[in-house]
């Protein structure tokens, strides 16, 4: 097996070159690792919807009685605030007691059995048929959750909940918590019944390229930047046998708003940008990076400077890593050399002056000619508090501005009753997986029907990472045909069939149990 190097979305604290916390995973090491996965697999797979639900639930009750340990070692590695961390750990173990649910509940199963029909021409066969889980999946951890999106994430979570063993590879950002976070978790999972190697971590990029490329891994879990995710994709598809890769990569996440909705709660429009572009110091991916707004009247001037008189005294904040914290700069001096944009609020750094603790909102504007003409440049996500407002003249121009959107995981649309928005919801629609009406789109509500995800870049698929069907990811169908009810798996099988949600014959039935 080759290990082939790829980018770090960021770099890591080291001590004599090794992340502090955790030694870089040898191959031999991941080899065992993986060795201890690929023999839980079958357990988990074959496992019951209660022995599964067990687990997961005492994978969160584990969180959740560590939950000052843990917040302490993650406020010193990531400066996020205890507030902002301990809701974080609240939203990571409700993630692993909803997939709790999903399992009992039973519909992710999509159990279908068409009965044998000797009369039909041809005849038919007995056929049932059921998702089960991939086999063991590689997690890769995001820097900017640290739990929620790390080592007992919504991807582990979903993973587990599918039925597969889990091998995270830890962000450098946070060494010590992924490894604390891990061996609690771990611990929890065996102590509730699971097999041994339900959870393994490994730290490193060489590990981590390995990790995708390891003949035991049959899929692969990513949230981080374009260029790394593409990176690992690349080594994930590029395997003898491919696997697939499910990347959460780039956003700019467009916002259309009417002069309508200026004229009726413009100081308001402007108080909520405010608030979203800079909540975790512009460090969400979904954060508004580009917000079309009508020029003249009611429109791009007089909103520019309600967005700009909103920003002043909003208190900026330190950026989560290193890799991040020079990246800043020279993503906003790129915006700003544009001939185009001009600063309607903060300061644009000088990348090669020293950087403040403190990353500052930036309020930057240009207009739809721009966007059209040099998308790649002024259409780029910039990963820190800073927003591009984009000026338009009219339905048709907006509409050809927003073709030159990328694919975003949200989009965002504030309208009044008698706006004519028909053809920019089309659009909408075709680049986001998620698209807002009221609101911003920072803040991902973990549920049954959450889309978090969109079109190339915010993800390398059509699934969603965040809610109950992420689950669909880690699971593949089999279709058994005439096989003995003994050899069934047990979902299948007619008496446990009519618990679950399940179509027979063309016919959906509910869980009757």
């Amino acid at each position: 097996m080759s290990i082939t190097t790829s980018p770090e979305t960021t770099s890591p604290e080291t001590t004599g070159g090794a992340p502090i916390g955790a030694e870089p995973t040898s191959a031999a090491r991941l080899d065992e690792l993986a060795r201890r996965a690929a023999v839980a697999a079958p357990i988990w797979r074959a496992s019951t919807a209660a022995e599964r639900a067990t687990w997961l639930r005492a994978a969160a009750d584990a969180l959740d009685a560590h939950l000052d340990e843990l917040v302490v070692i993650a406020d010193e590695e990531t400066r996020l605030g205890a507030v902002r961390l301990r809701g974080e750990v609240g939203r990571t173990s409700g993630q692993l007691r909803l997939f709790a649910t999903v399992v009992e509940e039973g519909s992710y199963l999509e159990a279908i059995v068409d009965d044998a029909d000797p009369t039909a021409t041809p005849p038919r066969p007995e056929l049932r048929r059921m998702l089960t889980g991939v086999g063991p999946v590689a997690v890769f951890s995001a820097s900017n959750f640290p739990f929620a999106f790390s080592v007992a994430g919504g991807d582990t979570a979903s993973a587990l909940a599918a039925g597969n063993p889990v091998i995270v590879k830890a962000h450098s950002g946070h060494p010590r918590l992924s490894v604390r976070t891990a061996e609690i978790v771990a611990a929890a999972l065996t102590s509730a019944g699971a097999p041994e190697g339900s959870l393994a971590l490994v730290t490193g990029r060489e590990a981590g390229n390995a990790l995708v490329q390891h003949p035991v891994i049959q899929a692969a879990g990513f949230t981080g930047s374009v260029g790394g995710g593409r990176a690992l994709f690349d080594l994930a598809t590029g395997r003898p046998d491919p696997i697939p890769f499910y990347g959460e990569l780039g956003s700019v996440n467009p916002v259309v708003i009417t002069s309508a909705a200026i004229t009726a709660r413009g100081d308001a429009l402007a108080s909520g940008l405010v608030s979203s572009f800079t909540l975790g110091v512009g460090q969400f991916c979904t954060k508004p990076g580009v917000v079309f707004v009508p020029r003249g009247g009611a429109g791009g001037a007089e909103f520019g400077a309600l967005v700009a008189q909103a920003v002043q005294g909003v208190a900026g904040g330190p950026l989560l890593t290193d890799r991040i914290t020079e990246a800043f700069p020279e993503g906003i001096a790129h915006l700003a050399a544009d001939p185009s944009v001009s600063i309607l609020a903060g300061t644009v750094p000088t990348p090669d002056a020293a950087q403040p603790d403190a990353a500052q909102p930036v309020v930057l504007a240009t207009d739809t000619a721009a966007v059209i003409a040099r998308p790649e440049v002024l259409l780029e996500e910039c990963f820190g508090p800073v927003t591009l407002l984009v000026a338009y003249d009219g339905p048709d121009d907006l509409l050809a501005a927003l073709e030159s959107v990328p694919g975003s995981l949200t989009a965002t649309l504030h309208s009044e009753p008698g706006d004519d928005v028909a053809d920019v919801l089309e659009v909408l629609q075709r680049k986001a997986g998620r698209v807002l009406f009221a609101g911003w789109p920072t803040g991902v509500a973990v549920t049954w029907s959450q889309q978090h995800g969109g079109p190339w870049p915010a993800t390398t698929s059509l699934h969603t990472s965040v809610g109950a069907t992420a689950i669909r990811r880690f699971l593949r169908p089999v279709a058994f045909q005439d096989a003995p009810a003994h050899l069934l798996p047990a979902p299948l099988r007619d008496a446990e069939l009519a618990g679950i949600p399940h179509r027979r014959n063309g016919v959906l039935s509910s869980a009757t149990g």
